[in-house]
């Protein structure tokens, strides 16, 4: 399996992101523009939380507020796992299953570096699979 600086390398090191003070009205904006389904928050650089159609599905209802007047800080998840880049797929793929979480901030050296998404594990798991089909159907077939 990869590990997750080569999944960066192959997907891209953009990292979508909004502020804490940002209104969810326009956070909700850029995920649809983007067509993803969270935003890192990002506090002078630093990781702050994040943001997910979960978070805005299950908690701005409740605030019973407009989306332009609610702030991300309230609705924000702030205990965010996350991984480095040396974690390996199969460590990610856990993890996610564990947290029951969707997306992992990668951070080295605690800068946020990129991020990771369980659609981004899955892909590399069947290109692993594939991979390993071919080179099993190679060695019956006698080529090499």
């Amino acid at each position: 399996m990869a590990t997750v600086k080569q999944l960066l390398q192959g997907k891209g090191f953009d990292v979508a992101s909004t502020g804490p003070d940002d209104s969810v009205y326009d956070a909700m904006q850029l995920m649809a523009a983007k067509n993803i389904g969270a935003l890192l928050v990002l506090e002078a650089g630093e990781l702050a939380g994040i943001l997910t159609e979960r978070d805005f599905s299950r908690k701005a209802y409740l605030l019973d507020k407009n989306a332009k007047d609610i702030r991300v800080k309230e609705i924000m998840t702030t205990q965010v796992a996350y991984v480095d880049p040396d974690y390996t797929s199969e460590d990610c793929m856990a993890l996610v299953t564990q947290m029951r979480v969707r997306h992992l901030p990668v951070l080295e050296n605690n800068k946020v570096i990129g991020i990771i998404s369980i659609g981004d594990l899955v892909k590399d798991a069947i290109s692993g699979r594939e991979f390993i089909i071919d080179q099993l159907e190679r060695y019956i077939q006698g080529i090499r």
